[in-house]
């Protein structure tokens, strides 16, 4: 392979001299309109091998010789373009200072000026030509091989024709293998209409897809785009799939300048893209004011949320990161990704139990974190249905005793990650959370820490949740299970109630329960039918959906605050802030010991009316857990 590579450099070289040295005599043969007189013939003989050697050099300076011989792009037109002028300074500089004696050197002006540009342009509308004979035999062996019906190319059509879309049509042309037959752009901005970019014309704008995917017969519609408005996306979802084109996705432009991924690389529509929102700006000196040069102790740093609060308070440069978790797997996972996101920042892996209040309190005793933040819970709510004492236990008690912790500690801001299952609760765990919440609440009228909650509904994507249920259940052909056909969940991605926690964070001032906008509900079962679409099946046809009945504890609606807590806007257009009277400070500390005692014993039924008088707006009745109650709260 090294000889082949040198010998074709060689011809390279080789065929670059010709072309040098084929300009400069056509040069003076223009300067004297192809009646050029004997001695200037040899004047021209003369004066070859020091003007190609010349041009040769200032291509070597240039870095043109660096360059693969079939790609030619903006780079390498400039690259030439230097070249050219260099040379062109050379052989002026020298015109002028040859002295009398080495006067058959001197090159006319007409002649310099036209030996520059018909050989470098000579050079360059080679390499052009090579590129565009690579390109076409690039073609012609992979035709075949491409990705659609029958091994031909997918018909496609590009939506976006921004600096994005400019990017992507120039990689898919220098990699005709990828199996796309790009047939044109597709953008609303009049001012591109009938425009190309990078050889793709723009043929119109979304009102024309119905149009331009009927006549052009296309089979795929692929989003480049930077940023795509989760409502436009829907749309072109809706409409491809009414059309019988497929929506396929661009891989982030900073993933593709930083040369993670190819632009090529092209993925499916995942249900996430459609119902995660736009970012928010969020306020970037108050969470350095937190964080930065700070020591932070992360409950649950193995979950979902937990893991993701992690990276998000790396890239904050705390002084310190405590990652507790009781799994060890999940907190070895976090901090190997930790490393690499952040290798200059102290991470601390600790493996503890929140509820072992030994260890906590040795290690808030040995790092005197300045933050806590508390995501460690149990969330599944049919499961803590049949394990209650595990839930008050891990989610309302065990917040309790490192609360306390916290505030002998001198803690400066503890933070409990919540639920919106804790208002109006109608199971084991929203309750214990609610408990959580009211616990945290006592604790700030206690100490000088300042305690505060933050609630938001489910994430798109954690553990456990509705989603991996679904795509896994698709994946096996089916049958997708739902519970209730009215039931509707508020969601959000996993990334921005990370963000928002922290922005929430920011504002406390001790006392406050957080409130997330969660945007619009969902209806579960339109999510079911929208991931089997986007898995390119059917609803009902290809994959059937089963109503299995809602489960123990579940709600058919979720809420996000009582009526009674006052809930008003912050500062951040996405985070309100509701307050509610605490309990008598006697009340809570005889139900916190009367919930111990019955936790330890094990006694579920006063467990629960525990929990009831405690929380008279809770719905914790013991359930029928009948067998048939028992498979549904496994499913």
């Amino acid at each position: 392979m090294p000889i082949q590579l040198t010998r074709r450099r060689d011809l390279l070289f080789l065929a670059d001299v010709a072309i040098l040295a084929a300009a400069l005599l056509l040069s003076f043969q223009l300067r004297f309109e192809f009646d050029i007189p004997d001695h200037e013939l040899g004047r021209s003989i003369v004066q070859l091998p020091m003007v190609v050697l010349l041009q040769l050099g200032a291509l070597v300076l240039c870095g043109v010789y660096g360059f693969v011989s079939h790609y030619v792009g903006m780079a390498e037109i400039g690259a030439f373009a230097r070249a050219g002028g260099l040379s062109l300074a050379a052989l002026l500089a020298l015109r002028l200072g040859i002295p009398d004696a080495l006067a058959a050197l001197r090159v006319p002006f007409s002649v310099a000026f036209l030996t520059t540009i018909l050989g470098i342009g000579g050079l360059l509308v080679a390499r052009v030509a090579c590129r565009s004979l690579y390109e076409r035999a690039e073609r012609e062996r992979h035709r075949g091989s491409g990705a659609g019906p029958g091994g031909a190319p997918v018909r496609t059509l590009l939506v976006g024709a921004g600096q994005a879309g400019l990017m992507a049509a120039r990689e898919l042309a220098r990699q005709p293998h990828c199996g796309l037959e790009v047939l044109g752009f597709v953008d609303d901005d009049p001012t591109k209409r009938g425009a190309s970019v990078h050889g793709v014309k723009v043929l119109g704008g979304t009102a024309d897809l119905e149009r331009l995917i009927t006549d052009l017969r296309v089979e795929q519609l692929v989003i480049t785009m930077v940023r795509v408005d989760r409502t436009v996306l829907r749309n072109l979802v809706t409409r491809g799939e009414e059309l019988g084109a497929r929506v396929r996705l661009m891989p982030g432009l900073h993933d593709i300048l930083e040369g993670r991924v190819e632009v090529s690389r092209l993925r499916e529509v995942r249900i996430e893209d459609l119902l995660g929102r736009d970012p928010v700006a969020m306020d970037a000196g108050e969470l350095v004011r937190l964080i930065e040069g700070r020591r932070i102790l992360l409950t649950g740093a193995g979950g979902s949320i937990g893991s993701e609060l992690a990276r998000q308070v790396v890239r904050l440069r705390p002084e310190r990161l405590l990652l507790v978790d009781r799994a060890e797997p999940a907190l070895f996972a976090v901090q190997q990704e930790l490393l690499r996101l952040a290798p200059d920042v102290r991470l601390e892996p600790l493996i503890a139990d929140v509820a072992d209040v030994a260890r906590m309190s040795g290690i808030l005793g040995e790092h005197q974190p300045h933050v806590v933040l508390h995501a460690a819970a149990h969330k599944h709510v049919p499961l803590m249905e049949t394990n209650p004492c595990e839930a008050v236990r891990n989610n309302a008690l065990a917040t309790l005793a490192l609360g306390v912790l916290a505030g002998e500690a001198r803690v400066e801001k503890f933070v409990l990650v919540s639920t919106d299952k804790a208002v109006r609760p109608s199971s084991v765990m929203g309750a214990s959370k609610r408990l959580a919440e009211l616990l945290v609440l006592d604790l700030d009228r206690r100490f000088p820490t300042r305690y505060m909650a933050v609630r938001f509904g489910n994430v798109l994507g954690s553990t456990g949740s509705v989603i991996p249920i679904f795509r896994e259940q698709i994946a096996q052909g089916g049958p997708v299970t739902v519970t209730h056909p009215e039931m509707v969940r508020y969601f959000m991605t996993i990334p921005e109630a990370s963000q928002l926690v922290l922005q929430a964070a920011t504002m406390g001032e001790g006392g406050e329960i957080f409130v997330l906008d969660m945007g619009e509900p969902v209806r579960i079962l339109d999510l079911a039918e929208q991931m089997i679409r986007l898995s390119g099946l059917e609803p009902g046809v290809d994959v059937e959906i089963v109503f299995t009945g809602t489960r123990p504890g579940e709600k058919l609606h979720e809420e996000l605050h009582h009526l009674d807590e006052d809930v008003t806007r912050t500062r951040h257009p996405r985070v309100f802030v509701g307050r509610l009277q605490p309990l008598p400070a006697h009340r809570v500390a005889g139900a916190v010991d009367r919930l111990a005692r019955l936790v330890e014993a094990g006694d579920v039924g006063e467990l629960r009316a525990c929990l009831a008088e405690l929380l008279p707006e809770a719905s914790v009745a013991v359930p029928d857990l009948a067998p048939a109650a028992v498979a549904s709260a496994r499913a």
